[in-house]
C-alpha cells in the first residue's frame, strides 16, 4: 500500500545530518553547518526574561483561540499595515504553528485532491513535501539565471485544476528578493485567472530594501487575491516556539480555522505571547538583526572572488542564503556529502529544492548562513576554494 507519507521524499535536513556520521573534525576545522535556515542563538536577554514571567501566568498553559491571541493577531495587523503602508485588520490575520503550518492550512483550505498549485523552482522543499502528501500536483515554473520567475511563462501552465501560485520572497533556497514589478505580474495573473496568489515572506524582516517589499496591499479588494505567510519564528529566533501567520480574507481565515483546530487547536501560547512582546519592544533589536543579516550577505559577495576564479558562479544572494553554482564534473548530490569530509561544511544541494531529472540541481548548493557570522563565512569561503575534483566540461564544448 501506498501512503500519503510514502509519496514525498524524505526530509531533507535530517538526511543532510546523516552525512555527519563517523566524519570527525580536526580541531583547528570544526564543522561549519550551514544546512539548516534558522538561527542558532536564543532569543535576547530581554525576551527571555519577559518570557519567564509569561510562565507564571496560568493562560500561558491552557489551550487559546484557534486562530491566535487577540492581543497578537491586532498587534501583528498594526505591524503590517504600517510596513505595507494599507489597511490591514485583525480579522485578517491568523496565528498558526509556524509558517510551514500556515502553508498547509493555507494549501488545504484551498484545494482538494486532484489539483494543481504553480511553484517557481527551485523550489522550497517543505512546501513541495505538502503538495504530494495532500495529493496534489506541484507544477513546477523553471526560472532564469536571474532566478527570478516570470508571470508570462506562468500563464500557459494555468490548467481547468489549477488552484494557486506560490511565491517565495525574499527566495529559500536561492536568496532571490522579487522586484514589485514580478510580484504585481504574478497578482494581476492570479486575479484575472480566479486564483490565488500565495506569498512566503518568512524572510521580509531580512530583504536589503528598506521598506515594503511591494504594493500589493494598496490595491482594492487584495485578500479576495492574496494570501500572505509569515513567520516569527527567524526574527526573534523563537524557531522552537512555532509561531507563524496567514494575512488574509477572513473566509479563508475561518476555513484555515477547521484545519488549525483538528491538527493544533491553537498554537503555543508561551511563544504567541513572547511574539507580541517582540512587536511592542524589540524593534531596534530586530532592526540591529537585519543589518547584522546584510553584513553577512556583503561579506560573502565581497569575499567570492577566489572562488569566482576557480570557476564557481554566486547565482543568488538575500535573506538567509547564497545560491551557489560549483565547477566540479560530479553532481551536487554526490559534492554535498564531499563538502562534509573534505571542508567541513554542511551544505544542501540543488537536487533538494528541484524536480527529478532537472539538471540544474546537480549543479547548485544553498548555504544558509543565520548561524554563523561574518568571520566563519570568510572560512567558509577559503574552505570550499581549496577543494579539488575534476571540472565540469564547459557548456558548448566538445
Amino acid at each position: 500500500m501506498t501512503t500519503r507519507t510514502d509519496a514525498t521524499f524524505f526530509p531533507p535536513i535530517p538526511e543532510a545530518q546523516r552525512w555527519l556520521k563517523g566524519v570527525t573534525f580536526p580541531p583547528d576545522r570544526p564543522l561549519i553547518n550551514l544546512s539548516q535556515a534558522a538561527p542558532a542563538e536564543p532569543p535576547p536577554p530581554e525576551m527571555l526574561g519577559a518570557m519567564a514571567a509569561m510562565l507564571q501566568e496560568t493562560a500561558t498553559h491552557l489551550y487559546g483561540p484557534v486562530l491566535g491571541l487577540p492581543a497578537l493577531r491586532a498587534a501583528l495587523a498594526t505591524d503590517w499595515a504600517r510596513h505595507y503602508g494599507a489597511p490591514v485588520t485583525a480579522g485578517q490575520i491568523g496565528i498558526t504553528q509556524g509558517c510551514n503550518q500556515a502553508f498547509a492550512a493555507t494549501l488545504s483550505a484551498l484545494t482538494t485532491e486532484g489539483d494543481e498549485v504553480i511553484v517557481p523552482t527551485p523550489w522550497y522543499f517543505n512546501h513541495k513535501m505538502w503538495l504530494d502528501m495532500s495529493g496534489l500536483r506541484a507544477v513546477p515554473l523553471p526560472t532564469g539565471a536571474d532566478l527570478i520567475p516570470e508571470a508570462d511563462a506562468a500563464r500557459p501552465l494555468i490548467t481547468a485544476r489549477t488552484r494557486a501560485i506560490v511565491l517565495v520572497t525574499p527566495n529559500n533556497p536561492t536568496g532571490a528578493e522579487y522586484p514589485p514589478e514580478t510580484l504585481r505580474a504574478f497578482f494581476d495573473l492570479a486575479r484575472a485567472h480566479g486564483l490565488k496568489l500565495v506569498v512566503d515572506e518568512t524572510y521580509r524582516d531580512f530583504h536589503s530594501r528598506p521598506g515594503a517589499p511591494h504594493d500589493l496591499l494598496t490595491t482594492p479588494g487584495w485578500d479576495d487575491t492574496l494570501v500572505q505567510l509569515y513567520s516569527f519564528s527567524k526574527v526573534y529566533r523563537l524557531t522552537g516556539h512555532r509561531v507563524g501567520a496567514v494575512i488574509a480574507n477572513p473566509e479563508l481565515l475561518h476555513q484555515i480555522e477547521k484545519f488549525q483546530d483538528t491538527v493544533a487547536i491553537c498554537a503555543p501560547t508561551l511563544g504567541q505571547k513572547a511574539a507580541l512582546w517582540g512587536l511592542q519592544n524589540l524593534g531596534d533589536w530586530k532592526d540591529a538583526q537585519r543589518q547584522e543579516i546584510l553584513t553577512r550577505r556583503a561579506a560573502i559577495a565581497e569575499g567570492f572572488a577566489p572562488l569566482r576564479d576557480r570557476g564557481w558562479q554566486l547565482r543568488g544572494l538575500g535573506a538567509y542564503f547564497a545560491y551557489l553554482d560549483h565547477p566540479f564534473a560530479e553532481g551536487a548530490a554526490a559534492l554535498a556529502p564531499r563538502l562534509v569530509r573534505e571542508a567541513g561544511v554542511l551544505t544542501l544541494p540543488a537536487t533538494m529544492f528541484t524536480p527529478s531529472g532537472d539538471a540544474s540541481g546537480e549543479r547548485c548548493l544553498r548555504l544558509a548562513f543565520a548561524n554563523t557570522d561574518s568571520a566563519g563565512l570568510a572560512r567558509v569561503l577559503d574552505r570550499l576554494a581549496r577543494v579539488e575534483g575534476p571540472l565540469a566540461t564547459p557548456s558548448g564544448a566538445a
